[in-house]
């Protein structure tokens, strides 16, 4: 565990190094949880969200775009329930004067349990070697049994106080922190408050005179944006169910427990799809949009033994089905999207508050309906941080040298292409930017001129970049350079008229989306 988080502080480091992720506000110490993207990062972040947009938009007739602003109506919140009910569990350690979830606290717990029994596993295996029998040793280790039953026991509990009736018992959250003998990260003692409610939404006022002023908020989420539009989309695209309404754009929560870098921040960005349906055929197509979503995702090629889905204990009180897919980060499993059955909960809200008829008239069944609907929402910062932590690596070469690489695959890449001349001399630089000119309108190009040629290749190879190309005296005689691989690192001769049929398919978002169909 301690050397996965070594790689994740080096991915954190290499992400501000190389100009993907920068602290916000640098140059005055930073802002808690909150990031900038950088002149790569915006490059692979764009990817992902066009990598996403068109998977919907693109390979699906019947699903549309919108971008809703991010000031709403304040009803909109009260109808939404985050008014009401969108706070976390919160407990202070009077020491290290900080905050955390509780919720969050006992969860870690349970997975401690779990590298425990992880370990001991681990320490069977070395012992009895090609005779180790893992599922036998599971089952019958005195050790692993007595692990196995003290997280089952939290579970359980964990389980009742959040399915209190009448919401999460709070009393109960602290006594099992203080029963676990949980303690405060930072200060290590268990000096804990009581666990109290804190509302996540960022409030603000609109208007010019502070007395006329009408309390707002930031929305937590992007979905609410695309509820109120729904008879907007509905009725001037002519849908007809199924149909879904895509949407990428910011929300904001005022997260307490902000760490583990961009896995979770204030200021952050969603890609959501609500998909409007007959009631009734819901969990079909619950079914249907998770294995969907979970084919995205392993089509990047990252294993399919890095993910699984995490299907929820507790639903919230409009869901009928809820299931997570998490990635295998250097910190565990985590969640980077969700899927959701929201039945017609958000539509028949709506309806409630505004006073507005939010129904679909069925011509086959000839009858008028609130649509059910299945959300899948994903995070693109988290999604952006399981590929970072997937394609970092620190190779050890056969010369004995080391290269930091990312791996990332070529349609994300922020760089699709470097050129370089071999020397600032005998037109080579000129003939590297003819070379230039001619492919950056069909992908991400760029010019390098500085340092040994080496040297030139690890920058690439630490940005991702997937393809090198060397102009030298050879190119000015027969107008071929050499084409460099970015992860088998060969090296061949191509002519110049070429690159763009070797490079511009394996590099295309398009050559992701073929996969899908």
């Amino acid at each position: 565990m301690a050397q996965q988080e070594d790689v994740f502080k080096k991915i954190v480091s290499h992400c501000k190094e190389y100009g993907f992720v920068f602290p916000s506000s640098d140059i005055y110490d930073g802002l808690g949880a909150v990031y900038d993207y950088g002149q790569n990062g915006v490059e692979l972040k764009n990817n992902i969200k066009q990598y996403w947009w068109q998977s919907m938009v693109l390979l699906h007739e019947n699903i549309v775009g919108i971008d809703a602003a991010i000031f709403m109506h304040p009803t909109t919140w009260k109808a939404s329930g985050h008014v009401d009910a969108f706070n976390d569990p919160l407990i202070d350690n009077r020491d290290s004067k900080k905050r955390y979830r509780a919720d969050v606290l006992i969860e870690d717990q349970m997975a401690k349990y779990d590298e425990k029994i992880d370990k001991e596993v681990e320490k069977a295996r070395k012992r009895f070697k090609e005779n180790f029998n893992e599922a036998q040793y599971r089952a019958t280790s005195p050790k692993v049994l007595e692990l196995a039953e003290k997280r089952d026991a939290l579970h359980k509990r964990f389980q009742e106080v959040m399915n209190a009736e009448g919401g999460i018992d709070l009393e109960g959250m602290k006594q099992i922190i203080l029963d676990e003998e949980i303690v405060c990260p930072i200060s290590g003692t268990r000096n804990w408050t009581d666990v109290r409610q804190f509302n996540l939404m960022f409030s603000t006022e609109m208007g010019a005179a502070a007395e006329g002023a009408s309390k707002i908020y930031l929305r937590p989420e992007t979905a609410q944006g695309i509820f109120v539009n729904y008879l907007n989309v509905q009725k001037t695209g002519r849908m007809k169910l199924p149909f879904g309404i895509a949407q990428i754009g910011k929300a904001f929560r005022n997260e307490i427990v902000a760490r583990q870098f961009i896995f979770r921040m204030r200021e952050f960005e969603q890609m959501e799809m609500q998909f409007f349906i007959q009631p009734g055929t819901e969990l079909d197509w619950f079914a249907k949009w998770k294995e969907t979503r979970m084919k995205w995702h392993q089509n990047l090629g990252f294993g399919a033994e890095n993910y699984r889905f995490h299907d929820h204990d507790k639903l919230a009180h409009y869901a009928n089905a809820a299931t997570d897919i998490e990635f295998h980060m250097p910190f565990g499993f985590k969640e980077v999207e969700g899927i959701h059955s929201r039945t017609n909960f958000d539509l028949s809200q709506h309806a409630k508050y505004s006073g507005k008829k939010i129904e679909y008239f069925d011509p086959e069944r000839n009858e008028s309906y609130t649509p059910y609907v299945i959300e899948t929402s994903i995070g693109v910062d988290r999604m952006f941080l399981s590929i970072m932590c997937h394609s970092y690596e620190e190779q050890q070469l056969p010369d004995g040298q080391t290269r930091t690489v990312l791996h990332l695959p070529a349609a994300l890449a922020p760089v699709k292409l470097a050129v370089f001349p071999l020397t600032k001399k005998d037109g080579m630089p000129e003939k590297a930017q003819e070379i230039i000119n001619s492919l950056r309108f069909h992908f991400n190009c760029k010019y390098e001129e500085k340092d040994q040629i080496g040297k030139r290749y690890r920058r690439m190879d630490a940005i991702g970049c997937p393809y090198c190309v060397t102009v030298d005296q050879q190119t000015l005689e027969d107008n071929t350079v050499t084409l460099r691989d970015r992860d088998t690192m060969e090296q061949r001769r191509v002519a110049i008229s070429d690159l763009r049929s070797i490079i511009e398919d394996k590099v295309s978002i398009t050559s992701l989306l073929k996969n899908l169909i």
